[in-house]
């Protein structure tokens, strides 16, 4: 049985220690440490996944802008994601996508942006956002730049710079 929730106080350390062992580093971990201790955390868009009472897996989406040359409009982005390695490939990481946009979607947000792995996020309705008029403030090939609209037109002649809050960038110095 897996159970998809918002993140606790306690599952904090397990959180880590998934972004740690699936990449290898600590970029990821430090990006979610940053964000949580932001005013622009949204605790229920910071999921995870439990089976048997183990955090196996999370996925976070924070806040963004869609800066262009007149005006702001807001968006979230899906990062970082992980699966504890010995869960990998079990679908768990699909599961937090699919609850993940869901909960977005109920929480009101209509764009979501990620920078991943194209083969893998199309299947969620991800498309290429520079092919949208949107553009990333770091270097990132167009086919793993993608936008997802939650609600039909919701991009609608937005065009612009994806900008992420400083937090976000602060964890990855």
């Amino acid at each position: 049985m897996i159970a998809i929730r918002p993140e606790e106080p306690s599952d904090i350390p397990a959180i880590a220690e998934i972004h740690r062992s699936a990449f290898g580093g600590d970029i990821e971990a430090k990006i979610v440490e940053a964000v949580r201790a932001s005013p622009a955390f949204i605790r229920d868009l910071s999921l995870v996944t439990v089976k048997d009472g183990y955090v196996v897996g999370h996925i976070l989406f924070s806040p963004v802008r869609i800066e262009t040359d007149s005006s702001s409009s807001p968006a979230l982005a899906l990062a970082p994601i992980a699966v504890r390695p010995g869960y990998q490939r079990q679908g768990v990481g699909s599961m937090l996508v699919e609850e993940g946009l869901r909960r977005c979607r109920g929480l009101g947000h209509s764009i979501v942006i990620v920078v991943g792995e194209p083969s893998f996020y199309t299947g969620f309705g991800f498309t290429p956002a520079r092919a949208r008029g949107l553009e990333a403030p770091f270097p990132v090939p167009d086919e793993a730049f993608m936008v997802r609209e939650l609600q039909g037109g919701a991009l609608g002649g937005i065009t612009g710079m994806v900008c992420y809050p400083s937090p976000f960038l602060a964890g990855l110095e």
